[in-house]
């Protein structure tokens, strides 16, 4: 059981109030762009209510992720961290990809600074180990209690974690049709393949003989970490009150790390499960329109009046 409550945090630790602004604003610039900007453009594709939608739950997941006490809790227990990792990376970007309308990725993806990074980094092979690769070896233990206790390391290595998982799940999600998507065979075999390379890092996290991130364990790295999240000004008036992650949970170091891998495994298997059927069904219907234009073809070759 919890002895210490959260609470002692404060508001702006729990709630992030700035990041919340920061999100409305996006909402705002979305709508803008999507509506204002389009216009009566024949060339632009009018916003889609379902297109709206999913926007507005992807930056609700995205405030829940990074913005309420599930942050916070990030930084006390590893499982919340996965759990975190989980949705940032592997839950939002699909879902921010489809909510898009086509006209807006094309302005973007054709800009002439962009488009050379972009056709590269989205090749299949390259966005599958690139993403992959550095979430990797962001959970190497030096690394992840280097990037923890550096706040500029830390938004910068987030964000860009963020834009390979963009990179990472457009062959698969974009709708553009000017080959920037695989099909068929190549799709299942990408996202088997997604689901492959993150086994090293799950496998390090979970069967590890200890708990290896010292930001979870040690009480000075932990309070350095902290600061992430919580005011240098709240966490000074703290000084002295012997706080320790274990005040907050009754979850030993380990089990926390192993259950955090579990969840991040479990969650990855769960969305390309999902891909999985939607590709199946996809592939089902092409199957079945290609096949009934073929029975008609050969029906009217051979019985023209019969086929009328």
């Amino acid at each position: 059981m919890k002895s210490v409550p959260l609470s002692i945090f404060g508001f702006r630790a729990l709630w992030s109030p700035y990041f919340m602004i920061f999100v409305l604003l996006l909402i705002v610039a979305y709508f803008f762009v999507t509506v204002k900007l389009r216009g009566n453009a024949p060339d632009r594709e009018a916003l889609k209510p379902k297109q709206a939608i999913l926007f507005i739950i992807a930056m609700t997941l995205l405030y829940v992720t990074k913005g309420s006490p599930v942050d916070l809790m990030a930084h006390i227990m590893f499982t919340f961290h996965m759990f975190q990792m989980a949705f940032l990376y592997l839950v939002i970007p699909p879902i921010l990809i489809v909510s898009i309308p086509n006209w807006v990725w094309k302005e973007l993806i054709h800009s002439k600074w962009f488009h050379p990074i972009f056709k590269f980094m989205t090749k299949p092979l390259i966005a599958l180990l690139v993403f992959n690769g550095i979430f990797s070896i962001y959970h190497i233990p030096v690394v992840m209690d280097a990037v923890k206790m550096n706040i500029f390391l830390h938004a910068g290595y987030t964000i860009l974690l963020f834009i390979l998982a963009l990179f990472l799940w457009w062959p698969i999600t974009n709708k553009l049709d000017e080959g920037y998507q695989i099909h068929g065979l190549k799709k299942v075999g990408y996202i088997l393949a997604d689901g492959i390379l993150l086994l090293p890092a799950c496998g390090m996290i979970i069967f590890a003989p200890t708990a290896i991130y010292a930001t979870y364990t040690d009480g000075e790295m932990w309070l350095k970490a902290m600061e992430l999240c919580v005011p240098t000004s709240t966490l000074s008036g703290l000084a002295g009150s012997g706080l320790s992650p274990e005040l907050f949970t009754n979850v030993a170091p380990k089990v926390d790390q192993q259950l955090g891998g579990v969840i991040m495994k479990v969650i990855q298997e769960i969305v390309l499960g999902y891909m999985l059927v939607k590709v199946f069904f996809a592939w089902y219907e092409k199957e079945k329109l290609e096949g009934e234009e073929i029975n008609k073809a050969a029906l009217l070759q051979h019985h023209p009046k019969h086929a009328e």
